[in-house]
């Protein structure tokens, strides 16, 4: 099982401890059970969406502090909910890799598939604020009025918006470019989906509406723009990768030596990289609701995260930068 399950993973170097060693070994066996049935990854992964998004239902309806034993049964089940969710997000690419059946479509999905979860839940977690706020108000000193009740929750719907399309969405974005960049350099182009905006743009201008639905069309769009703002808050990367092409005429003809030195580089960048994914997301989302205080969680996300994602994206330039200064 051991060579079986690791030829499922995109790497070990790409996978923090809790991954490799209890999430994605579950999730092998997932994967091998759906290629039993011949499930195709893509349709794994829209149930993880729509899984992740009825999860919002009972997080908004969780709340011990204020509903007693029924709202922790609720945010009980919230939780597990979101974490099925996340092992078949999980379990979609180990067993794409395992039955081959790669797709461009499932590499849109998959990347929209986070958000998809978060996007419900974080609008439930604001009503759940505007019904159940005593504890934020008391701490903070607000007099419980409806006047107050009505600008507090105005100010945390534009907390909610920050951390959601202001943290999450951005840091997943570059969570996840940074792990196929990884990718590419210790496994080489075949062995990553590390896309550019300008081959999207080419796919996209050979779609037509004979060939490909309006659903396909839109997706590719917007993955265009998706690969575009990966590239825009990593113009250090972007120059390393000039420079490459320019000194050795394709990616496919750089040296071992410099894929190794920048292994090395991104190795300890990855680790890091590693918390702006879900796992640890989640943890706070989860300890913030059985809190009965998730508004703490949009806090976090903005600050936390924030200063997380400007490290990773700092060091990560900052080594791509001396590399292309070197050659």
């Amino acid at each position: 099982m051991n060579e079986k399950y690791r030829a499922t993973l995109k790497s070990a170097e790409t996978e923090d401890w809790l991954d490799l060693h209890v999430i994605r070994p579950f999730c092998y066996y997932c994967a091998v059970f759906f290629a039993k049935f011949d499930i195709h990854p893509n349709t794994v992964t829209i149930w993880s969406m729509i899984i992740g998004a009825v999860s919002a239902v009972f997080f908004g309806c969780g709340s011990f502090y204020y509903g007693g034993t029924l709202g922790l049964v609720y945010n009980i089940i919230a939780i597990v909910l979101l974490m099925i969710a996340d092992v078949l997000d999980c379990t979609d690419g180990q067993l794409a890799r395992m039955t081959g059946k790669k797709s461009r479509m499932g590499r849109i999905l998959d990347g929209l598939a986070g958000f998809a979860w978060f996007l419900p839940i974080y609008h439930v977690l604001v009503y759940r604020f505007y019904l159940h706020h005593d504890i934020e108000f008391g701490f903070l000193g607000i007099e419980n009025t409806d006047q107050n009740a009505l600008i507090a929750t105005a100010v945390v719907y534009v907390l909610g918006i920050l951390a959601g399309f202001g943290g999450l969405q951005i840091q997943q974005r570059l969570a996840d470019y940074y792990i196929q960049v990884h990718l590419f350099f210790i496994k080489g182009e075949k062995g990553a989906e590390l896309d550019n905006s300008r081959r999207q743009q080419e796919i996209y201008d050979q779609m037509t509406p004979e060939t490909h639905s309006a659903v396909e069309r839109w997706f590719q769009k917007s993955y265009i723009e998706y690969t575009k703002k990966q590239e825009q808050v990593t113009p250090q990367f972007q120059r390393l990768m000039a420079r490459l092409r320019e000194k050795f005429g394709s990616t496919d003809n750089i040296p071992a030596e410099v894929r190794e030195d920048f292994r090395q580089w991104s190795l300890p960048v990855i680790f890091w990289n590693g918390l702006l994914t879900f796992n640890f997301r989640e943890f706070w989302l989860f300890l913030f609701c059985l809190l009965d205080v998730p508004v703490c969680h949009f806090l976090f996300e903005i600050v936390c995260m924030g200063l997380l994602y400007k490290y990773v994206n700092h060091r990560h330039e900052s080594f791509c930068r001396q590399m292309a200064d070197n050659l």
